[in-house]
């Protein structure tokens, strides 16, 4: 095996997207929170020399102009879509979880020279912190997947998915698929956050993390059949141990907010996601800019389900 190293440093809640075109399209939390970065490459190594370009920048004032989070480009109904979270603005730093979750969009061809439309927040019919959208579309149907606290629930989030009217407006209500229940996913935050999905051999995979955002950061798995109802919680199963932990011994800590993507063969399936180097964070873990890009490959065992291995190797 071999160590891996940042693809792109200090790029938190990686997402790659590889499109249609050939390109790659790649965004992340930047660590000013201040903007939406897109870059493309016709590798995935490529990102990292790649140019950079700010597609979008958040407003003085007003109600999504702090805390630009976790922003995903995705290509839904013949346009690109910007999905991500952004809080008002805030008095006081301790104030975090005020988050709600916004679009933007450009019908251009290349989204890095587009004029980009702010399309305004994505109503869940809770308006409650959320945060951590991804799509996809499977049989048909655009899906909505968030993740978003409930009232009467403990912790700052659940998983939920809808199905969409069109690529910024849900076609029903939310359905919630996990909650924070796991030792593993209580350790200094309650959440279940991050949601990626892929497909593999007959089944529809959703990756996830939880607890805090230092080394103690994991993710989790939930899956079901292709053919199953997907609006249908009981068609979901839920693993009951974390599927990639930090590794210590190779200083490697808090993998997490992961997405997918394809090598260039178009047939491996890749995992994206961010980790910290180091444990000795000064202050908030949220206000560290040391969570660095990695991608390494995803195995798949025998039984079909994906063998994601060691953090710190490919």
């Amino acid at each position: 095996m071999n160590k891996l190293e940042p693809l792109i440093p200090q790029r938190a809640d990686p997402y790659i997207h590889r499109h249609t075109d050939g390109w790659y399209y790649f965004t992340a939390s930047v660590p000013a929170y201040d903007g939406i970065e897109l870059r493309r490459a016709r590798t995935i190594a490529g990102l990292a020399e790649a140019d950079t370009v700010m597609v979008w920048r958040k407003p003085d004032e007003g109600p999504y102009s702090d805390l630009i989070w976790a922003p995903e480009i995705h290509f839904n109904q013949g346009a690109w879509y910007v999905y991500f979270a952004a809080a008002p603005s805030r008095e006081i730093k301790d104030d975090l979880f005020q988050h709600r979750m916004y679009a933007i969009s450009t019908p251009a061809d290349n989204p890095l020279e587009g004029e980009w439309t702010f399309e305004g927040r994505i109503e869940t019919g809770m308006d409650t912190f959320c945060l951590d959208a991804t799509t996809f579309t499977h049989n048909g149907v655009l899906y909505y997947l968030w993740a978003q606290k409930e009232s009467g629930i403990r912790g700052n989030s659940n998983l939920y998915i809808a199905p969409m009217a069109d690529p910024v407006t849900l076609a029903g209500p939310p359905v919630r698929l996990t909650i924070p229940e796991y030792d593993w996913e209580i350790q200094g935050f309650w959440v279940n956050e991050g949601p990626a999905v892929v497909k593999h051999g007959g089944r529809i995979f959703i990756t996830y993390s939880a607890s805090a955002t230092d080394e103690r950061y994991a993710m989790g798995l939930l899956w079901a059949d292709t053919e199953a109802d997907l609006l249908d919680p009981a068609s979901w199963s839920k693993s009951p141990e974390p599927v990639l932990t930090s590794s210590p011994d190779n200083d490697i800590f808090g993998p997490g907010h992961n997405s997918f993507t394809v090598a260039e063969d178009g047939e491996t399936d890749m995992l994206v996601y961010h980790a910290r180097t180091y444990t000795e964070i000064e202050g908030d873990p949220l206000w560290n800019p040391d969570r660095h890009t990695f991608v390494k490959p995803l195995r798949w065992g025998e039984d079909g389900m994906p063998i994601f291995g060691d953090a710190a190797f490919a």
